[in-house]
């Protein structure tokens, strides 16, 4: 054990965070405001004081960040005990306190030096855990003697010969103050401005516009999950001010959901847009249930290139392998579409044509033929299969009825690359399309406040978790959906697919008999192309009309795609493309065409690596790849343990004899 002086270095890592990431001071002008030391007392009370469960990168960040703490309150802080390692310098243990603390030894009563000590009992108590973090383990705030600026300018000035560091008011030690401020709020709820300046810009360009104990929420919530949730991952963005710009996090289920379902995703920015309470902007994927599944979540401090830009990286940080979605679907916003072709340059970015449908009242409603714009709007969108049909509807569309110079439809047909379905054929939706409502829907109203939402964060994920758990033992049950047909394709994948998309693939089956004269109108060596006839059921009453769809058939790859593309869309054949097959003598779906994310045993059969072929070795200081490389490996221990009773009691035992057999390692490595 050893006992020394504490002193303020200049790093400036963040004292809260995941494995390898904390709060992100940018300042792109290189410059640091200085503070004045001698804060108010007020400004003091506002500082995060420390708390059980915080967790920092290094000793050193643990002990510089109580050592700030202690100048914005008033007192000095020495190092009181420190355990290292046998026959290495390494620490593992550490307790920190006030100068204050204990009292003179007797032999030192008798000396000139006059007593400063109280037996004052505020103190830290950290330790290195498995995450190989130092956490803080105890905390004792409380001191009986006085605090103030005056005992915060007590460290001695030291001698040329002394062998101690001088504290300096540096820009590594002024930024390191700023970034333990990040989650400070003062009375008004806007850190650092006066009540005149709140009520005269209530919404700060560059800032969170918390509310009074928003922050202090954000920051009991982060301690908390990091608890209980190892895998919680979260970062914090902060101004040149030091205040709370945006802010990410990921718990431990949403982030595995990334190894799955990252392949189209929708990112959710319409609580940010609409001016809710809550400046919420979410990553949302579709299960292999066709369930929407939280992928991550992010508060901007508003709709900017630079902070979609931030939000990206943060979370494509935290993705095992740092895969980038096929498809990436959002509303129409300019900052979006920048920020996501700077990100994703290789990802198909679409606008959202389920909200563009819902808008369409709100924008054509005011006009006097109202009812056949919106019938010649649906008709050009849903009904066209080709570019040409398309073209041909939007202009008697435009020009029939008397919408020429209408600046909302102008503009979307600018923009109709990217939601119009007969230009996306070639992009790949994974049926995400289908299923757009927001996340929270039921949770969120305009006027939520962040403190409440926290709280319903954790129950709308515990009902989607809940959701997914009965989805996935249904699919996995000896009764299975009734066959409807003897066709060969529908008794194939009822032992693949799970419950929920067998039943959309078994509706196609179905629709097989109201297909015919599947015929051949164009061969050119083992392509043909074939001609399917429909009689396609409209929207009003029980009419059917009898509709062309071109599939096109290679022979020797047994590929096989129609017009309708409900392969790219939903992932899963269509009813004409079953029927090509059929009229070719073919027995099962080609392989390619059964998509791994909708089977059964989806995810124990595959688990995701960030190395493709064969495994690598892991580097020994990226606690990140550890923090994967464990996750992955339990995860199939996880998925297995669901098939029985019997799987789950030794999953159970296997988790149980493997922390064992980590303790013992740990206590062979400390002694």
């Amino acid at each position: 054990m050893e006992e020394e002086e504490l002193h303020c270095n200049s790093s400036s890592q963040a004292p809260v965070g995941d494995l390898n990431n904390q709060c992100i001071k940018q300042d792109g002008k290189g410059e640091t405001e200085v503070l004045d030391a001698r804060t108010s007392l007020e400004e003091k009370k506002e500082f995060v004081a420390p708390a059980v469960g915080m967790e920092f990168e290094t000793y050193d960040d643990a002990y510089n960040y109580y050592n700030c703490y202690a100048r914005e309150v008033g007192f000095r802080v020495r190092v009181k005990n420190s355990w290292f390692k046998r026959n290495s310098k390494e620490k593992y243990g550490a307790v920190l306190c006030c100068s204050s603390q204990g009292f003179k030894r007797i032999k030192d009563v008798n000396r000139l030096r006059k007593e400063t000590r109280t037996g004052c009992p505020a103190m830290v108590r950290m330790r290195l855990v498995e995450s190989m973090r130092w956490r803080v383990l105890e905390v004792a705030l409380e001191h009986n003697h006085l605090l103030g600026s005056k005992l915060h300018k007590s460290i001695k000035k030291i001698n040329g010969g002394s062998t101690k560091r001088k504290v300096s008011s540096t820009d590594g030690e002024v930024r390191k103050i700023k970034l333990y401020r990040a989650l400070v709020i003062d009375s008004g709820g806007q850190t650092g401005l006066s009540a005149r300046e709140v009520k005269t810009f209530p919404e700060l360009p560059n800032q969170l516009n918390l509310k009074k104990g928003d922050a202090q929420a954000i920051y009991n919530y982060f301690c908390r999950m990091q608890l209980t949730n190892p895998s919680f991952f979260y970062s914090m963005d902060l101004n040149d001010e030091g205040h709370l710009r945006n802010v990410f996090w990921i718990d431990a289920r949403s982030r595995a959901s990334c190894s799955y379902f990252v392949d189209s995703i929708f990112v959710d920015n319409s609580y940010l847009s609409g001016k809710y309470e809550i400046p919420l902007v979410t990553f949302v994927g579709t299960n292999h249930h066709g369930q929407s599944v939280l992928l991550g979540c992010g508060l901007l401090s508003g709709e900017t290139t630079e902070s979609y830009l931030w939000l990206f990286k943060t979370w494509l940080h935290c993705i095992p392998g740092r895969m980038s979605p096929q498809t990436i679907i959002t509303d129409r916003c300019k900052f979006l579409e920048k920020a996501i072709a700077q990100m994703f340059p290789k990802s198909h970015h679409c606008f959202s044509l389920v909200h563009i449908m819902r808008r369409i009242p709100e924008k054509l409603g005011g006009l006097g033929n109202y009812d056949a714009i919106r019938k010649a709007f649906g008709k050009a969108v849903y009904d066209s299969m080709k570019v040409i049909e398309f073209e041909a509807a939007w202009g008697y569309m435009i020009q029939l009825v008397g919408v020429s110079d209408h600046e909302w439809l102008r503009s979307l047909y600018e923009d109709r690359l990217k939601w119009v379905p007969v230009y996306l054929k070639d992009a790949y939706f994974a049926g995400i399309g289908e299923n757009l409502h927001p996340f929270f829907d039921k949770y969120i109203h305009k006027q939520t406040p962040l403190k409440e939402f926290l709280d319903k964060y954790e129950l709308a994920l515990h009902k989607k978790h809940k959701e997914e758990t009965l989805a996935d033992i249904e699919s996995r049950s000896a009764s299975a959906l009734a066959l409807r047909s003897r066709c060969s394709f529908e008794l194939q994948l009822s032992k693949v697919y799970t419950r929920e998309l067998f039943k959309k693939f078994q509706f196609e089956v179905e629709e097989m008999y109201s297909c015919f004269n599947t015929m051949q109108i164009h061969v050119d060596g083992p392509i043909v192309i074939f001609l399917v006839k429909e009689r396609v059921l409209l929207g009003e009453g029980n009419r059917r009309e009898v509709r062309d769809y071109e599939v096109l058939y290679n022979r020797s790859g047994s590929e096989v795609r129609c017009i309708c593309s409900r392969f790219n869309f939903s992932g899963y054949l269509c009813r004409h493309a079953l029927c090509v097959l059929n009229f070719n003598g073919v027995e099962e779906v080609p392989g390619r065409y059964v998509l791994s994310r909708w089977r059964k045993d989806y995810k124990r059969m595959y688990v995701p690596s960030d190395h493709g072929s064969g495994e690598a070795v892991v580097d020994a200081t990226d606690r990140v790849e550890w923090l994967n490389r464990l996750h992955r490996s339990a995860l199939r221990i996880v998925e297995e343990g669901l098939g029985s009773v019997e799987g789950y009691d030794a999953a159970l035992q296997a988790f149980e004899e493997s922390l064992n057999r980590v303790h013992e390692v740990e206590e062979r490595v400390n002694v």
